[in-house]
C-alpha cells in the first residue's frame, strides 16, 4: 500500500515549467530515495507535499485521502536550507515546535527527554542555537523533524554538515524510523547513503520523472551481464562468446579481468572456462551502483 501519490503534477514558475506530469507513489514503511541533478524539480515536489506550495494541476493523495491542510501534523519534514531561530534557546524552541505540530507540552516534554538522551545533548537545553555547531544544530533540527511522530518524514540532504560518526547516528535513526513502520523520502547527492539505506528510488531530471521503482528492480534493469574475476596465470583462448574487456593487476601481484557474457549464457560455463585456465581468486558480477546508474540515465535524458 502507498501512504503518498502524486499524480500528474505540474508546477510552473514564469517562464520555468519546474515540474511536468510527475506521478509517484511511495509504499508505506519504505525508505523512498528522491534523487535528481541540481534544479531538477525535487525541492519543488518537496514543497508541494508539504503545502508550502501548490500545484498548478495534477494532485497529491496521502493515506488515501487529497492532501490537506490536516496533513501537516503527519508529516515531518527537515528542509535543506534549516530553519532554526538563532537567538532561541534550544529547549524552549523545540517545545515551541512541538506543540505547532499538535503535542501538548507534557507530550512534549516527555518525548524531547527521550531524544535528548538519545542524542547525549541533555546540556544543550537552555544553549542558544547560535552557539552550537553546525553539526550540533543539524541534530536539533532533525528531533525537531521527527519528535511529533509523523507518518511521513521527508528529509532533503539530512547528513550535511555531519562528521561520519553522527551520521551514523542518524542513518540509524532513520532505519529505526522505518522499521517502526515510519515512511521516509529522502532527497540527497550522496549516492552512497541512497545506495545504503533506500528501497526505492525516483530519479527526476529537467522537470520529468526518468526513473521510478524498487532499487534492486532498477539495478537489474541496468544489469551488464559483466564479471570480473581476479587470478594468477594467463587466460587465454576463452571462447569467443566471452568477451575480454579489460585487464589489469592489482596491488598483490594479481590480475583483475572484466568479461562480458551473452545474456543468456550459463555463468558456471564461464566459471568452468576460467578454472581450466587460471587459478582463481575471486570471482563476481559487476553489478552497477546507484551512482553509475544516476549519471547515465541524467546523461541519456540530456541528449
Amino acid at each position: 500500500m502507498n501512504i503518498l501519490e502524486t499524480h500528474h503534477i505540474v508546477k510552473q514558475y514564469a517562464e520555468h515549467r519546474a515540474l511536468d506530469d510527475v506521478s509517484l507513489s511511495v509504499p508505506k514503511g519504505s525508505i523512498f530515495g528522491l534523487l535528481g541533478p541540481n534544479g531538477a524539480g525535487k525541492t519543488s515536489l518537496i514543497r508541494i507535499i508539504n503545502q508550502i506550495t501548490a500545484p498548478d494541476s495534477g494532485e497529491v493523495i496521502l493515506d488515501g485521502e487529497h492532501l490537506n491542510p490536516s496533513h501537516i501534523k503527519r508529516i515531518g519534514y527537515l528542509p535543506e536550507e534549516r530553519g532554526l531561530y538563532k537567538k532561541m534557546k534550544v529547549g524552549e524552541q523545540l517545545l515551541y515546535l512541538a506543540q505547532l505540530k499538535g503535542l501538548t507540552e507534557k507530550q512534549a516534554m516527555d518525548k524531547l527527554k527521550t531524544w535528548f538522551i538519545k542524542f547525549d545533548i541533555k546540556t544543550w537545553w537552555d544553549k542558544q542555537v547560535q552557539d552550537l555547531s553546525k553539526g550540533m544544530q543539524q541534530k536539533v533540527q532533525f528531533v525537531a523533524t521527527v519528535m511529533h511522530e509523523p507518518d511521513l518524514i521527508i528529509l532533503d540532504e539530512p547528513f550535511s554538515g555531519f562528521d561520519p560518526i553522527n551520521a551514523n547516528l542518524i542513518k540509524d535513526e532513520i532505519l529505526e524510523l522505518r522499521d517502526k513502520g515510519k515512511t521516509i523520502i529522502f532527497s540527497t547527492h550522496r549516492m552512497e547513503s541512497v545506495e545504503e539505506l533506500c528501497d526505492h528510488i525516483a530519479l527526476i531530471n529537467r522537470s520529468h520523472k526518468v526513473l521510478d521503482g524498487p532499487k534492486r528492480a532498477i539495478k537489474e534493469q541496468f544489469k551488464t551481464h559483466t564479471y570480473h574475476v581476479e587470478y594468477q596465470g594467463e587466460l587465454e583462448n576463452l571462447p569467443t562468446a566471452f568477451e575480454v574487456l579489460t585487464t589489469r593487476q592489482t596491488e598483490d601481484g594479481f590480475l583483475r579481468t572484466d568479461i562480458k557474457i551473452p545474456p543468456d549464457a550459463a555463468v558456471n560455463e564461464l566459471i568452468r572456462h576460467l578454472l581450466d585456465r587460471v587459478t582463481v581468486r575471486s570471482f563476481g558480477e559487476n553489478i552497477p551502483s546507484i551512482n553509475d546508474i544516476f549519471i547515465k540515465t541524467v546523461g541519456e535524458t540530456n541528449e
